[in-house]
């Protein structure tokens, strides 16, 4: 098989093809032959050196792909050979051959784009804790979306927007004219805008029911002071510390850890707000759960609710290019990798 490896720590010029023996499904396991994997910040962190959860440099990163299973372990009746799925995986992504365990592997059905289908399980699924499972969202609600134009992002916004939401997303100003055709309620340049002031202005002094927030530091207690009463905020980044280096990251991770805020849980009963946090690479052990979560995507999908937004495609040996089009915040939706020629 062919993998992209990150042979040491360092910037996207680190990033190799290289080949390996094919791996072998384990029991409860399927092997797929993957179309695309899906590039998230967590891979850009690791490559860099400064993703706690990442294995050891040597190694193959990436969270989420899909393809065709072609090999099936022992005790693993649900998924046929042949059949188009997208899966998470916890690491090992970037690769033409992955072997996962069956519970996080859903059935693509109906003629769904495959390639596609990579940008679905780590961006919906994020979004789906947040806006319809823990955050509960409903008709009239007021939504907060930062870095809407992200993958994470317009996933929120679609599903916000079916649930019958008001949204409100920042972004730079080059992509609120693709927001707005995307749905988004209103739109806030967060280089110009005072983000505060902008969502109070847009819900009338009362401000959001729900926030998001991927960038952390003291955009978080931003957040937070936009919630109305009964409001939610969910953390599930900390973009503001993002860096391409270990070096870099002496000047960023600091300055966005100390300003990170501590909320209390007196203030936060007094307040009748909540604060949530997000991390999907912390629930592999709930497997029952994920697998329900994956095929709701998937049904979903099948309907017409929901539908990757594909920023860019990259073959594995342009990773390079697809790591600095998303660390460099100009991709719109989803940036992917497949194997051959893009």
């Amino acid at each position: 098989m062919r993998q992209v490896l990150i042979p040491r720590y360092g910037g996207p010029e680190v990033l190799r093809v290289v080949t390996a023996p094919d791996p072998v499904p384990g029991p409860g396991e399927v092997r797929i032959r993957v179309a695309a994997a899906g590039v998230n910040f967590a891979d850009i962190t690791a490559r860099a050196g400064l993703y706690p959860d990442a294995p050891p440099a040597p190694m193959v990163v990436g969270y989420e792909v899909s393809g065709e299973v072609d090999a099936r372990g022992p005790g693993v009746d649900a998924l046929a050979v042949g059949e188009r799925v997208m899966a998470l995986t916890r690491f090992g992504g970037y690769a033409d051959t992955v072997c996962v365990p069956a519970h996080q592997v859903a059935a693509i059905h109906g003629g769904a784009d495959l390639v596609a289908a990579a940008g679905i399980p780590v961006t919906f699924l994020t979004a789906h804790l947040m806006i319809d499972h823990l955050g509960a969202v409903r008709p009239g609600d007021a939504v907060l979306i930062h870095s809407a134009g992200g993958g994470v992002g317009l996933a929120a916004l679609q599903l916000a927007r079916n649930a019958g939401a008001t949204t409100i997303g920042t972004a730079s100003v080059a992509k609120h004219r693709r927001l707005a055709d995307h749905g988004l309620d209103h739109a806030v340049d967060y280089h110009t805008a005072d983000v505060e002031a902008e969502v109070m202005r847009y819900t009338g002094g009362r401000g959001v029911d729900v926030a998001l927030d991927a960038v952390g530091g003291s955009s978080f207690r931003s957040s937070y002071r936009c919630l109305a009463p009964l409001g939610r905020l969910f953390c599930f980044g900390l973009s503001s510390g993002n860096a391409p280096s270990r070096l870099a990251a002496l000047r960023t991770m600091p300055v966005a850890l100390a300003t990170t805020p501590v909320f209390h849980p007196i203030q936060l009963m007094n307040a009748n707000k909540g604060v949530f946090g997000i991390n999907m690479g912390h629930l592999w052990h709930e497997g029952p759960r994920i697998a329900g979560f994956l095929a709701t995507l998937a049904r979903r999908w099948e309907a017409g609710e929901i539908e990757p937004v594909i920023d860019s495609v990259f073959a594995f040996a342009d990773a390079a290019l697809a790591h600095e089009q998303l660390a460099r915040g100009r991709n719109f939706g989803k940036v992917l990798l497949v194997p051959g020629p893009a």
